[in-house]
């Protein structure tokens, strides 16, 4: 666990030393500022940054519902990593690398010196990413991108990163010149500019290093596809190369692809144990993962970072870590939401467990369909790299716990089967789980006693489907499905309170839910509890418009509402569909009736026509009150001179035979209003 007695996080204050700190260096070769030329720069301090944005070519990231996170981009290496810290030329820029040369190592991260440190600057070439903006020299501007750091190796595991906004970058031209480091090759002629161009050159030259040197050229203008072609052309011709390795980490990460970035990097340091840069690149997608404690000792592999934000955030997203953990074995969701979501924002940003642990609090408090839409937005990492099969989140393998929290949701949600097959992968993964073992026991458990429920309710047996039903809620108290289930038998046997008590139950957890809202409302209907019945009948509606049975439902609630308050109902018949007029005389009787009559007048030939025809079927379940018309003055001439049509679609709104309204070529929302406005 990192120590953190020295250090206070002011989070706001952090972010903000971040966001004003992030800056780029021009290009040099082993150096300590290093251009983004060079995917692999070392962190460095500046008295003063600016603020801007980072951008990517082909970025792919997460998922709901939300735009898909962008990785941040990293900075290709323009050579071998040197050990030794190599200082600016810049009076103005002092840097702080990755270098043991100028202290020992500390055995454990420290913020003794961070307190009163100056706000130093993280370029985005293999160093932790706050959150905040960089700007990239040559890529798009004005894309905003988040980043944000994860867990340890402690009982909590490692975490992993949540989404930022998606960025495309700009693609460099045909007429975009690639430098002095290449002009050897397009007056050689392998280079002119353009796709093709690029094709050539990678196909044709036999420089890996001039191959390099280009793209190092596409990295910096964003355009990471590009790059990653000349570097996998760079591998062909010396695949043992650990620059080569590291700089493709680079382009991986800048599309996205995090799992196979941390690949690359682990070869890398197999090839060169003492590549400074590589430990630096693996160590920030480390942080990215939320693993702490190994990106700490690839921080600390080869040079001693004097960057006090890396001590800082190192301690911060640990510190978060640590209170997620003792909150979730308290069963205090609420602390473990706030603390899993600030180790997300600190700089977790890119792991499965931790938006899965953010899924897994919220579905301990109940809130149901903000699970759903977090967990449409887990990060993938893909390939899972070798090395994280056995690293643990709380207690369990990282890849266990995903499937652990996936059988919880499908739990929730009433797809029983899913929710087996997801915990035995769980236990598969990690048979020696508790936590897990007894998950999957229960799961078997209440979807045998759903199944036997059913069973029971097929057979009418509604009281022992209720009993059956109400054993596995003694597994899981807040299964929206069992209490679902469970109301209906109640609704069956007439026990009306007991079935709204259980509807409640299941709204609560899950408020989308309309086998329940519908069950509860034919409840307050036989309890003739009026005004419950229509409020949540009106509520149907809006989720199923179309529904004729709700409707029908709605009309009689809101009938038997109005009588029971003592007034006046005009209209007592259910409405449900349009009926068409092919008479004068028809027209007459039908304007006679009671109620509100809507009556369009319409040619079959007009598009208009025929749209707001269909669009009147939906408006006759809506405001089943009302009677709907419809009128073809083509096939009854007569009706359209005796009513005056001139022009079509034209609708009138008539009560008790009187006109009241005429609107012609309404829109939808113009028609709805009127037709609202005389419903019951």
């Amino acid at each position: 666990m990192l120590k953190t007695n020295k250090l206070v996080p002011q989070h706001d204050t952090l972010a903000d030393k971040l966001h004003e700190s992030l800056n780029m260096e021009n290009d040099k070769e082993d150096t300590v500022n290093v251009d983004l030329g060079s995917p692999i720069t070392p962190l460095q301090t500046r008295p003063s940054g600016l603020t801007s944005s980072s951008c990517s070519s082909s970025s792919s990231g997460s998922v709901t519902g939300r735009a898909a996170h962008s990785p941040a981009s990293r900075k290709p290496d323009s050579g071998r990593s040197n050990p030794s810290s190599v200082q600016s030329s810049k009076p103005t820029a002092p840097s702080a690398a990755l270098s043991g040369s100028a202290a020992a190592k500390p055995s454990r991260y420290t913020a003794s010196s961070a307190a009163h440190s100056s706000p130093a600057t993280i370029v985005p070439g293999g160093n932790l990413f706050p959150s905040g903006k960089v700007q990239i020299t040559g890529m798009t501007q004005g894309i905003p991108k988040s980043m944000v750091l994860g867990p340890g190796a402690k009982s909590y595991g490692y975490g992993s990163v949540i989404r930022g906004n998606s960025s495309s970058p700009s693609k460099p031209t045909t007429t975009t010149s690639f430098g002095s480091s290449s002009r050897s090759l397009v007056t050689a002629g392998y280079f002119t500019g353009g796709s093709d161009a690029d094709t050539k050159v990678v196909t044709t030259c036999s420089n890996p290093e001039e191959v390099k040197r280009i793209g190092n050229e596409m990295f910096k203008k964003g355009c990471f596809s590009e790059a990653l072609r000349f570097y996998d052309r760079a591998l062909e011709l010396s695949p043992t190369n650990a620059t080569y390795h590291s700089n493709r980490a680079a382009a991986l990460s800048g599309l996205g692809r995090i799992g196979e970035a941390v690949t690359e990097c682990e070869e890398a340091i197999r090839l060169d144990p003492d590549f400074a840069r590589a430990h630096q690149r693996l160590a920030t997608l480390l942080l990215r993962l939320g693993q702490v404690d190994n990106a700490g000792k690839h921080f600390f592999a080869v040079e001693e970072p004097s960057d006090p934000v890396v001590v800082k955030l190192l301690e911060l997203v640990d510190r978060h870590l640590s209170k997620c953990a003792d909150a979730r074995r308290r069963g205090e969701w609420h602390i473990v939401l706030t603390e899993v979501t600030a180790a997300m924002v600190s700089g977790a940003d890119w792991s499965p467990q931790l938006t899965m642990c953010k899924v897994e609090a919220l579905l301990k408090l109940l809130r149901l369909d903000d699970a759903q839409t977090e967990l449409a937005f887990v990060p993938k990492v893909e390939p899972f790299p070798a090395s994280f099969s056995h690293t643990r989140f709380f207690d369990m393998i990282c890849e266990a716990y995903t499937f652990y929290v996936k059988s919880q949701m499908e739990l929730a949600l009433g797809r029983f089967e899913n929710a087996i097959t997801a915990a035995e992968k769980a236990l598969k993964i990690d048979p020696r789980n508790s936590e897990i073992e007894t998950f999957y026991r229960n799961v078997r458990l209440i979807t045998r006693a759903r199944d036997r429920g059913n069973d029971l309710y097929e057979l009418e047996r509604y009281t022992e489907a209720g009993a059956a039903y109400a054993e596995g809620l003694k597994f899981d108290p807040y299964n929206a499905t069992l209490f679902s289930h469970r109301a209906d038998c109640f609704f069956k046997v007439g026990m009306w309170e007991s079935s709204i008590e259980d509807c409640s139950h299941a709204l609560l957890i899950l408020p989308s839910y309309t086998k329940p809202l519908r069950l509860r409302a034919a409840s307050y209907s036989k309890l003739e509890r009026w005004a419950e019945a229509v409020s949540d009948y009106e509520t149907l509606r809006k989720e199923l418009s179309y529904d004729k049975e709700v409707a029908e439902s709605l009309f009689h609630a809101q009938v038997a509402l109005k009588k029971s308050r003592g007034e006046v109902v005009l209209n007592m018949e259910f409405g449900g569909e349009v009926e068409e007029i092919f008479s004068l005389e028809e027209l007459k009787a039908a304007l006679t009736r009671p109620g509100v009559s809507i009556v369009l007048f319409m040619r079959a030939s007009d598009q208009h026509c025929k749209d707001m025809s269909v669009f009147m079927d939906a408006l006759c379940i809506r405001y089943p009150s009302l009677h709907f018309l419809k009128v073809e003055i083509e096939k009854c001439p007569l009706v359209g001179d005796a009513e005056k049509v001139r022009v079509v679609p034209a609708f009138k709104i008539y009560k008790l035979g009187i006109r009241m309204k005429e609107i012609v070529c309404p829109s939808r929302e113009a028609l709805e209003n009127s037709v609202r406005h005389y419903g019951l």
